[in-house]
């Protein structure tokens, strides 16, 4: 399995709209962050978790040409509204694209992209997709993804597992049940939104805790808001943790 980080940021993204700060203002190309999203490359597919509103940038940054399938996390703005750019891969492909989530995610899709789903649309191309709401274990050309129920504040939201890897973005509280799902990984990607508090998302220190509840031999901290620079950060983190980047690719 491959791992590239499409993208790593919080909803504004980093640099913030008409922000001063020193991660903002920063030269280091690993402060500068799109919407989170990854993609996968397994033996037999290649998937994206969610649609980025620079999805169309992520993909020629990262020459992505291929993706089977999309796993949808939620559908606030910052992980959905890049969905349209399927069309680029609609074309090279030729064929619809299967997208997941949970039942709110469908509802929501079909509601915010009415045009796509209205049989009556003239004019404009449209991306060609087919969506499958999940709540149990699936499969993608012979890979199983395990759905993780996690909770976004108060809005019940999916992590995946895959294989040994677990990606759990915008994550505020997970449920013991869900801690069962989780058993045995060796690659977590979690989210880590600062160091203060968070009604909605993990700081550092509830996502160390997580790290140490599933005593996992490798994490990774996504959706970073521009409180979190980079470097100096990862000098305070444990040796098996560390921030993500945009076009990071890991192997496992």
């Amino acid at each position: 399995m491959e791992i590239t980080f499409l993208g790593t940021g919080t909803s504004h993204g980093v640099p913030i709209i008409g922000c001063s700060c020193s991660t903002c203002l920063s030269n280091n190309p690993k402060n500068k962050r799109y919407r989170s999203s990854i993609y996968i490359e397994l033996d037999t597919s290649s998937l994206l978790i969610d649609t980025a509103p620079e999805l169309r940038l992520q993909l020629i940054r990262n020459n992505i040409t291929t993706i089977d399938a999309v796993l949808f996390t939620h559908t606030h703005a910052d992980h959905l509204m890049g969905f349209d750019d399927l069309r680029g891969i609609n074309r090279l492909q030729k064929k619809a694209i299967p997208c997941y989530g949970n039942q709110r995610a469908i509802k929501e899709i079909k509601r915010v992209f009415s045009y796509i789903f209205n049989p009556f649309q003239i004019g404009g191309g449209i991306p060609e997709v087919t969506l499958h709401q999940v709540s149990e274990n699936f499969e993608i050309k012979n890979s199983t993804i395990v759905p993780i129920p996690i909770k976004h504040g108060k809005l019940d939201i999916l992590g995946y597992r895959i294989a040994n890897m677990a990606y759990l973005t915008d994550c505020s509280f997970i449920s013991a049940e869900s801690y069962r799902l989780l058993e045995g990984i060796d690659l977590l990607i979690i989210d880590a939104l600062r160091y203060e508090p968070h009604s909605t998302h993990m700081n550092i220190d509830q996502a160390l805790e997580v790290v140490n509840k599933l005593e996992v031999p490798q994490t990774y901290f996504t959706h970073l808001s521009h409180r979190l620079e980079h470097e100096s950060v990862n000098k305070d983190l444990p040796n098996n943790v560390q921030l993500a980047y945009d076009g990071l690719k890991i192997s496992i």
